[in-house]
């Protein structure tokens, strides 16, 4: 057994250094391979690095156990799989190769030179370089086809964005195994240009230096300046204490000195920085707010000062990344987002609004020479409207007929897919299309990673519900897309990589077929009444018609959740695939359908029973006998007219679901203490 994806086996992973990130990247591939029966080497020529390396990677696994992330025999074969050596004749035969040394290019260049003659021919190369160009890392590799950056971030093991870096000779079939690669092993890749720094480094570091700017000229201490920018950039932990917990000043001294010729003259090591590492060298911390502590802005005149500071630096450093062509709008917002806990820069430039985002910006160059102002915000400005980053992915996919499949992915990993408001509309405009394109003979729907198809819709939107009237358009916008599917005159598979709940697995339910994945527990379901509410986006009506109301009763008012397994025989799948098949399942079933070389029974449009009937008791156990109640009622009464009918029915139960004091608790309590506490309902 070997871990494959897109036709190469990952038997043997090398890591290259068992410094601060090695061990993190070694943890990571093992939780993946050992399953498989996959090794992981990680190499070091320092003894001492390799004791501590091994002492991080046991304590992290067992932490694990503990926590009961890893059950004992997973981290039993985790720690089985991975050697630690100073050996790299250990090397030989790797499939993939991921160096994590020093930021030195000619070390980086004497270890590939190294490593190309020991792991297998077809091995691809990686750097974990966070600045040097491939081009530069890998200048004497053979075979440079097979290499490229990827990017880890800090913790590597567990921080999900890596950015896919190729260089100038790196063969496109390398890129995009990469990329397969890192979202089959639960990564977010990134595909970004080659230049100093790559996308995201040169924000990070550059948000360090706007923020010691600020210190400098006496808007405010380090502790005031570090604890005021969570507030002014949404992060977690402020620039200061970020450095502090990566040991990252000699790194970031280094790389804004080259960003200044490489970039924009703005960039430079400022005197903070220079200063603490004249005095403390490379241990130098700063001083910050422990945790708990606080470092309040008395007066609000110098806080928002503060504030601006920092987010027109921010917002001027993250637009030139688009500027340069570095990445996509959609690529950049994820990935800042994720992998440095910021508020994107396309959120928070609509949040204030674009010109007044576009002023910040321009009274932060102003006063600082030889910041740029990026084009990308003031083009936007000039056409008075917000970014609309998509968060759907869109692939054309040839057949053998010249025709095209169009691929749809919804990719909002931070909520596992959930479908918002903004989503909705996109898949609207991205469905239009398919139906209008004449050269597009169907779609698939899935979604990004392979946790989740859609795990649902956005609850944060029902949490803000205060009318029924708001509820209706919520819910109506759901229904709207499910139907658009149904009657797009062109066929439409979901393919469900992982879980489909709730809304989800509604808009599945609109599709022509339905494909699960091969393993899954809990593939799909509609768990709403947890929360208090009923599945509105045509799940009462379509799930019923699909499997029959006498079994579909008791899974809607229960929100009991189906396998893969017992989904295809329900009738709510058609096929089960294996992961690595999935879309080119899901591909090949379109173009049958589209040929008419298969068929698959239509939704059913008239009603299906000529009464309402009463449908008989279940247990609710903590479920809420009011939402109990008006489900019954849509499915019942649904029934007995046609879809059409019955969908507009739904929508008016929901109506009166968005009454109830139980629908506020269920949304209430989802929101403040998360999806596996159960709710407290009064039953009104």
């Amino acid at each position: 057994m070997s871990f494959s994806v897109a036709g190469r086996n990952l038997d043997l992973v090398g890591v290259i250094g068992s410094g601060q990130i090695g061990p993190d990247i070694a943890l990571h591939f093992a939780k993946v391979l050992a399953a498989a029966g996959g090794r992981v080497v990680v190499v070091d020529v320092s003894e001492d690095a390799l004791a501590v390396g091994r002492a991080k990677f046991e304590k992290k696994i067992a932490r694990g156990e503990h926590s009961h992330a890893f059950k004992p025999s997973q981290a039993d074969a985790m720690r089985a799989a991975v050697v630690f050596t100073s050996d790299y004749e250990a090397l030989r035969g790797a499939n993939l190769v991921v160096e994590a040394a020093s930021e030195d290019v000619a070390l980086k260049g004497r270890i590939f030179g190294q490593v190309a003659a020991l792991a297998a021919e077809d091995a691809v190369l990686l750097s974990n370089s966070s600045h040097l160009e491939p081009e530069r890392i890998f200048a004497a590799t053979p075979n440079p086809g097979r290499t490229a950056v990827a990017h880890y971030f800090f913790p590597a093991e567990r921080n999900p964005v890596v950015e896919i870096v190729p260089g100038a000779a790196t063969d496109d079939a390398t890129t995009e195994w990469l990329m397969r690669l890192y979202e089959t092993i639960g990564k977010i890749p990134i595909r970004v240009a080659s230049r100093y720094g790559y996308a995201c480094d040169p924000i990070f570091e550059g948000i360090f230096a706007v923020a010691c700017l600020a210190v400098e000229s006496g808007l405010g201490s380090i502790r005031e300046v570090d604890y005021v920018a969570r507030e002014a950039l949404g992060m977690t932990v402020g620039p200061f204490t970020a450095m502090n917990l990566t040991g990252g000043n000699p790194i970031t001294a280094h790389g804004l000195a080259e960003m200044t010729s490489r970039i924009q003259p703005w960039y430079r090591p400022p005197k903070l920085l220079t200063e603490l590492l004249a005095a403390e060298g490379a241990a130098g911390r700063w001083d910050v707010c422990g945790r708990g502590e606080t470092a309040d802005v008395v007066d609000p005149a110098r806080k928002q000062a503060i504030v601006d500071t920092l987010r027109g630096g921010y917002l001027g450093l993250a637009f030139e990344i688009i500027d340069a062509g570095l990445t996509s709008l959609e690529d950049l917002e994820l990935a800042l987002s994720v992998a440095l806990d910021l508020t994107g820069p396309c959120a928070m430039a609509n949040e204030l609004g674009v010109t007044r985002a576009l002023k910040l910006v321009q009274g932060y160059a102003a006063t600082h020479m030889g910041f740029a102002v990026p084009r990308t915000l003031v083009d936007q400005a000039e056409r008075h409207a917000p970014f609309d980053p998509s968060n759907v992915m869109e692939e054309d996919l040839l057949l053998d007929n010249g025709g095209v499949v169009r691929l749809l992915r919804v990719r909002r990993p931070k909520v596992l897919n959930a479908l918002n408001a903004a989503t909705y509309r996109q898949l609207q405009a991205a469905l239009s299309d398919v139906a209008t394109s004449p050269h597009v003979v169907g779609a698939v729907l899935s979604g990004f990673g392979t946790k989740a198809f859609i795990a649902g819709a956005d609850v944060n939107a029902l949490h803000a519900v205060t009318t029924p009237e708001a509820g209706y358009a919520i819910a109506k916008l759901a229904q709207d897309v499910a139907r658009q599917i149904e009657t797009l005159g062109k066929p439409v598979v979901a393919a469900l990589n992982g879980v489909a709940f709730g809304g989800g697995l509604e808009l599945a339910l609109g599709c022509t077929a339905r494909i699960g994945v091969l393993g899954r527990g809990p593939l799909c379901g509609l768990p709403e009444v947890n929360l208090g509410i009923i599945p509105a986006g045509g799940g009462t009506q379509r799930f019923t018609r699909l499997v029959g109301w006498e079994r579909a009763h008791e899974l809607i008012r229960l929100g009991r959740p189906l396998s893969a397994v017992e989904a295809l025989a329900h009738g709510v799948i058609s096929h089960i695939s294996a992961a690595d098949r999935l879309i080119s399942t899901a591909v090949a079933m379109v173009a049958h359908l589209a040929a008419g070389r298969m068929h698959m029974p239509a939704m059913i449009e008239a009603p299906v029973l000529t009464d309402a009937p009463t449908l008989p008791d279940v247990s609710l156990g903590h479920l809420s006998t009011a939402v109990d109640a008006l489900i019954a009622e849509s499915i019942a009464i649904g029934l007995s007219k046609t879809l059409e009918e019955g969908l507009a029915f739904e929508l008016e139960v929901f109506k009166r679901i968005c009454l109830l004091e139980d629908m506020r608790i269920g949304v209430d309590n989802f929101v403040e203490k998360g999806p596996r506490s159960k709710a407290t309902f009064v039953h009104r």
